[in-house]
C-alpha cells in the first residue's frame, strides 16, 4: 500500500503546495480522500493513473478539497475512462456534481455518488473499508478510516505434506481457514496456517478541530494523516477558523497510539513548515510534515 500526497496545501494554493488531495494505492486500486484544485495535473506528476478501479472520499464541501472533481472528470472523459467513478461525501455532493455536469456535459462513464448522511461503515470491500467520523469543521465535515482486512498467516507447505495434505485444492482450503476431511479424518487450518496478521489502518482527519472521537477511532493506526494549518502562536485562529495546531495534531497521534503523523493542510503563511514539525516533534517524535508528491510505503 502507497500513500501519495497529491496535495498539501491549506485553503489557498501555494507555489510549492496544491490543495488537499491524498492519494492511497492499493493492488491497482486508487482511493483518494478529498479533491483540491488541479488534481489531475498531480496525479500525472505522480503516476497515479486515471483508468484505475478509482473510490473518492469528500471530508467537506469546501472549493480546495472539491474544486478538483470537475477538472478530474472531465480528464477521465477526455481518456475515454469506462470504468464506474465511485464519490462519497457530505450530503449537497450530488447537487454539486449535478450543477457542474449540467454545464460541462455528462461524463462517458458512471458516476455512482453516495452522500454520508452519519457516521459508519461508508464503503466495505473484499480488501478494506472506510468508515466515516464527524470532523469538527464549517458544515457537514467527516474524517474517514481505512482499514485493511486482516491476511492470511503464513501457510507452512511442510506441515500440510507431514499430515498427508497433497498439494493443491486443499491447500488453498486450509490457506482460507477452513478446515478439511482427509481419508476419515480432520485437520485443522490452523496446524498449517499461522494466524491472520492485521491488516493497515490509515487515519485522515480532513479539517478539523481536534476531537476525542477522532482520536478513539484512529486508535492504533499504522498512519494518521491529520491537518496542521497554524503553529501554537495562532491556536485561537485554529479554534475559530475549525482547524488545529502542529501540536494538537501530535496530541492526537499520540492519544491514538499511532505508529506514523504525517502534518498535512498547511497554511500558506509557512513557506517553511520548519516550525510546524519542530512543534509536532516536542509531543510525537515520529512525525513529517507532507511535501506535494511525496510518497509513502506502508508495508
Amino acid at each position: 500500500m502507497k500513500v501519495i500526497f497529491l496535495g498539501t496545501s491549506g485553503s489557498m494554493p501555494s507555489q510549492a503546495r496544491s490543495s488537499s488531495a491524498v492519494a492511497v494505492r492499493s493492488k491497482g486500486e486508487i482511493i483518494l480522500f478529498d479533491c483540491g484544485e488541479g488534481v489531475q495535473r498531480q496525479m500525472v506528476a505522480a503516476g497515479v493513473g486515471f483508468s484505475r478501479p478509482t473510490r473518492i472520499f469528500i471530508s467537506h464541501l469546501h472549493g480546495d478539497h472539491i474544486l478538483g472533481l470537475p477538472g478530474l472528470i472531465q480528464t477521465m472523459t477526455l481518456l475515454q475512462r469506462e470504468r464506474d467513478l465511485y464519490i462519497y461525501g457530505p450530503r449537497g455532493l450530488m447537487g454539486f456534481i449535478e450543477a457542474f455536469n449540467s454545464i460541462l456535459g455528462d461524463p462517458g462513464f458512471d458516476l455512482v455518488v453516495g452522500e454520508i448522511a452519519s457516521e459508519g461503515i461508508v464503503f466495505s470491500g473484499q480488501e478494506y473499508e472506510v468508515r466515516a467520523i464527524s470532523a469538527d469543521h464549517d458544515g457537514p465535515s467527516w474524517s474517514f478510516m481505512l482499514e485493511e482486512r486482516p491476511h492470511p498467516g503464513r501457510f507452512h507447505a511442510d506441515r500440510a505434506l507431514a499430515l498427508g495434505v497433497p498439494q493443491g485444492p486443499l491447500w488453498k482450503r486450509l490457506q482460507q481457514g477452513e478446515d478439511i476431511e482427509l481419508g476419515g479424518r480432520k485437520v485443522l487450518s490452523i496446524d498449517v496456517v499461522d494466524p491472520p496478521i492485521r491488516g493497515l489502518k490509515i487515519a485522515y482527519s480532513g479539517d478539523t478541530r481536534p476531537t476525542e472521537k477522532f482520536s478513539r477511532a484512529s486508535d492504533g493506526a499504522d498512519l494518521m494523516i491529520h491537518e496542521a494549518t497554524f503553529d501554537d502562536s495562532l491556536i485561537e485562529k485554529a479554534e475559530e477558523d475549525g482547524h488545529s495546531t502542529a501540536t494538537q495534531a501530535a496530541e492526537t497521534a499520540r492519544a491514538a497510539g499511532a505508529g506514523m503523523l504525517i502534518l498535512t493542510h498547511i497554511s500558506s503563511r509557512y513557506p517553511d513548515a520548519g516550525v510546524l514539525l519542530e512543534e509536532a516533534q516536542k509531543v510525537f517524535p515520529k512525525v513529517k510534515v507532507a511535501e506535494d508528491l511525496m510518497e509513502l510505503e506502508l508495508p
